[in-house]
Parts: C-alpha cells; structure tokens; sequence
C-alpha cells in the first residue's frame, strides 16, 4: 500500500500522526510545540551532500535532544578517502531552533571548531561552512549555492508500532544542482552546476531508543536528463508508504519496495545490489570509500556504515519507459542507532 497524503497539520491533538503517508510536497506542517513526547526523544536536523563524480561534501546540523551536533566530511572519490570534523553542543533541547519546514527558515549555528549556515534565497539555497581544524588543522572553508527549480522531493511520515506518540517526518530533496568552491587546505575544488548535485536531508520526529536504518541516494545526469533516486527501509512502520522515488528532470515517480543486499564482508568490500518488489529498479553499488563512524557512550550509540559510489543499472518510469543510469555518483548506508 502506497497512502498518498493531504495537506494539514502533521500532529493531532494527542501528539498522533494525524496521517501517514508519502508526498511529493511539504503537505503536512510540523509544529514542535505540539509534540506529546518527552523533550529529550525529539530529533531535529538538516543534513546536505554534494557530491561531483570526484569528490564532495556533507554538512549537518542536528538537535537532538541532549546533544547537539555540527558536521562536516569531505570525501575524496579519486583517492578514496573520508575525513570528519564535528562540533557538539550539550543539552540544546530545542535551543539550536531548527525551523518547522524545509522552505523556509535559516541555521546558523556555531562551536570552537565548526561553523555552519544554511540560508534560503530567492530560487535555492546557500550553505557556508568554517572548520578551521579539519584534517588536522590544513582547514576547510567555502560557500556552495544550491540552485532549486520547480521540482518534485519524497516527504513521508512514518509511526513508530506501539509508540504513538513517536514518528518521524522527512523530506529529501534530490537533484539540487551546486555553484560554488570549498577549500580545504591549500586546495580549493570548484563545484559546477554540470557536475555537482546535492540532496537535502530535513528530518524532524520522536524517536524510539533503538533503530536501525538503510538509506540510498544518488542525483546527477543520466541521457542528458537531470535525474535521481531517494531509496530507504528498516525506519518505523512504512506500511502506509516507503520512501523509495525515483526522480527525473524534477517529476517524480513512486517506487513500491526497495532491498538492499549488502556485501557478507566490510561494506566497502564488494559491490551491493538494489532489487524492488515490482520490478522498477535494479542497480549495482559499486563502492569506493566507506565514512564510518561509531560512538558508544554506554547508554548513547551510533555505529555508521555511509559508503559512497557509483550506481550503475535500470529503472521503469511511470510510463513505462526505461532510465539507463551509468555510474552515478552517491551513497548507501546502514546506521544503527541507540540514542
């Protein structure tokens, strides 16, 4: 079953998901004041990758709950390597005043080694970053423009079996093309709008305290088309909806379910493949470099498999035509969370 939603408030009353469903628009609107649950089990952030077929970048700022959190990676698809810098804030229990929609509202937020913004202007979006200790003090610093015409994105909101009171609601916007440079060190990597695609990941919920996710995304040119997919499971309970869409020149189409079949070995070890349920998509990962991270503070855990590479295979559009993608540039990854 795929619910297509309508617009209105996303809570009831009681802190419910007053519906749950897929869209192609921000048709629900989030307001945290209406949240039932606990201050300490919302989540908030707003996370971009931009990624050209050689290298790119990914920055996030996230509240959640008692921690805070500012990030930045670069990686390098040539030499196939990830560097991380983050900053933390304690306890920002909403103060970190992340906005209620993925339209409208600015971030800027800031730690000893992090600086990050995110703005919007007429026609996109401007993110800013400043980590003056990234790769061991070489720096990083840049400004990148996110061009965002008319286009479709995957919103879904998604409950929580026998936790009412948690969901999780999500935007992904694909396909942003990038203008712009980052310099890290001495080195500065232009970004051009031919080449360089990002994805805005928005999210904002009530989670439950242990989970574990799979995430796919990838956007660029295929055929002289500007296209892109978002592909997902493992969150919640999508049997109202899943969150796999495909995207092409800014329309989208609604895929059923997504499978990730994973290496036995390392993630990064060999390549995995995407199968669906009603034969729409099927696509060969092949990886090049595995941003990993874990962090186990006892009662908090992430443990983050975010490999990034090339996707090669075929989807059926809604018409039933045939996308032939061909080394498309983006990421899978499996996250495991208690938090």
């Amino acid at each position: 079953m795929q619910h297509r939603m309508q617009e209105g408030p996303l809570l009831d009353a009681r802190g419910h998901l007053a519906e749950c469903g897929w869209a192609t628009s921000e048709v629900r609107r989030y307001d945290r004041a209406a949240i039932g649950a606990s201050r300490l089990r919302i989540k908030e952030w707003d996370y971009y990758c931009i990624l050209t077929p050689d290298y790119g970048i990914a920055l996030t700022v996230a509240d959640n709950g008692y921690l805070g959190f500012l990030g930045v990676s670069w990686m390098d698809l040539k030499a196939g390597t990830a560097v991380n810098e983050a900053g933390v804030i304690p306890w920002p229990m909403g103060r970190m005043r992340l906005p209620a929609s993925a339209d409208t509202g600015d971030i800027a937020q800031a730690t000893a080694s992090v600086k990050l913004a995110f703005r919007h202007e007429p026609g996109g979006r401007r993110l800013s970053v400043d980590a003056p200790n990234f790769r061991g003090g070489s720096g990083l610093k840049g400004e990148l423009w996110l061009d965002q015409p008319p286009m479709d994105r995957m919103v879904i909101a998604t409950p929580f079996p026998k936790t009412p009171k948690a969901f999780y609601y999500n935007q992904k916007i694909n396909c942003l093309p990038a203008t712009g440079a980052i310099t890290l060190g001495s080195q500065t990597y232009p970004f051009e709008p031919e080449a360089a695609f990002g994805v805005l990941d928005w999210g904002r919920g009530v989670w439950t305290y242990s989970n574990t996710w799979y995430w796919g995304s990838a956007s660029g040119k295929a055929g002289g088309r500007r296209v892109g997919f978002n592909i997902g499971y493992g969150f919640g309970d999508t049997s109202a909806a899943s969150e796999n869409m495909l995207f092409v020149d800014g329309v989208a189409h609604k895929l059923d379910q997504v499978t990730f079949h994973m290496p036995q070995g390392a993630p990064d070890s060999a390549p995995w493949t995407f199968t669906s349920n009603d034969g729409r998509f099927t696509m060969t990962f092949q990886p090049i470099v595995n941003r990993h991270h874990t962090t186990d503070l006892g009662v908090f855990k992430t443990a983050q498999d975010q490999v990034f590479g090339l996707f090669t295979g075929e989807a059926i559009l809604d018409d039933g035509s045939v996308l032939r993608i061909e080394a498309l540039p983006g990421f899978a990854e499996e996250v495991r969370n208690r938090w």
